[in-house]
């Protein structure tokens, strides 16, 4: 049984120490991320002898039209911004 006990406190001991500490992560969001140098690839192309895709069941990835430039060494923000129409 104490060692049931012993095991307990232990687990419970490490669970706490991962929550602790008082730094302050320094992230900013001046380094460029993977997914931001992403390009377009090539379009797929049906085979001969097959249908062509409908270029209509694709979804277009809009650009971002109006947004505000951060400040260098800014925080990453925590939301993303709204979408929807503003007109």
């Amino acid at each position: 049984m104490s060692m049931v006990r012993l095991i307990a406190a232990l687990a419970i001991l490490g669970c706490m120490s991962a929550c602790g500490g008082d730094d302050v992560i320094n992230q900013t969001c001046d380094e460029p991320r993977r997914y931001q140098s992403v390009v377009a690839g090539k379009r797929v192309e049906a085979p001969e002898g097959l249908d062509a895709l409908n270029e209509f069941a694709e979804m277009p990835i809009p650009k971002a039209e109006g947004a505000t430039v951060r400040p260098p060494g800014s925080r990453c923000i925590e939301l993303p911004p709204s979408v929807g129409t503003s007109k």
